[in-house]
């Protein structure tokens, strides 16, 4: 089975109702697309959530050494991290109540996409967040 990501309307959808984005293997150096999407994604309004063991603090926001010890609710988990690395990850998503998997671009894996939808979870992979964000043209959140 192959997995087919939703539709532009259910994407925006996701994006629209999002508010918390955890990203795993966010980074602090700025030559890295993680950091570059953290960037974007907090100027878009979202809080966002670090999520990388080797990091204190990303863009002034406090990095979590794993998903399971975030100790707010996350809509998006957007993971930037080996595909061979994800179905942990997936597990992890479901098991903290997250709504979407977002494998990043160049990431997939047909397992992490079995394990967290058989969790409940919407799938998105090899797709950049804020790509997508950008094209299907999102405003920015309210703030407050």
């Amino acid at each position: 089975m192959s997995h087919a990501n939703p539709p532009a309307e259910s994407l925006r959808q996701i994006l629209v109702d999002a508010r918390t984005i955890a990203i795993v293997g966010a980074s602090a150096n700025p030559a890295r697309a993680s950091h570059d999407i953290m960037q974007r994604m907090l100027a878009a309004g979202y809080q966002v959530i670090p999520v990388n063991p080797n990091e204190a603090e990303i863009l002034g926001q406090r990095a979590y050494p794993s998903l399971r010890d975030v100790p707010v609710p996350v809509d998006i988990v957007d993971v930037f991290r080996r595909s061979e690395d994800t179905p942990a990850i997936a597990d992890d998503a479901v098991a903290i109540g997250a709504r979407v998997l977002w494998l990043q671009l160049g990431v997939t894996s047909d397992d992490a996409a079995a394990r967290a939808a058989a969790g409940g979870l919407t799938v998105v992979m090899d797709a950049c967040i804020g790509a997508i964000h950008r094209a299907l043209k999102i405003p920015p959140r309210p703030q407050g």
